[in-house]
């Protein structure tokens, strides 16, 4: 989730593409070049342990688009694939 949240912050969109699950991921991903993200508060966890193979993260993200201040909160699953990494699968507005 962490990693995820950096990569929108600097713009790494291959990055956020890479850890998102293939029955899910896009085929491309545009991100706001306006969007300045300033903190993550992880509001609450469910599994991802390290014995677990699935996991669900509520969080709230943190903006400024065209100097406005932005949240963005969510409920966001994520599975473990093959090699034990995290993707991320997909969200729902909290």
């Amino acid at each position: 989730m962490r990693s995820r949240y950096s990569a929108f912050a600097v713009g790494d969109v291959g990055w956020l593409l890479e850890t998102w699950h293939p029955s899910t991921r896009p085929d491309e991903l545009e991100l706001d070049p306006t969007a300045r993200w300033f903190r993550l508060d992880v509001l609450r966890t469910e599994r991802g342990g390290p014995l677990d193979d699935q996991g669900v993260v509520e969080f709230a993200a943190h903006r400024r688009v065209d100097g406005d201040a932005e949240v963005q909160r969510e409920v966001s699953r994520f599975v473990r694939d093959r090699s034990r990494r995290w993707l991320y699968v997909d969200g729902v507005p909290s």
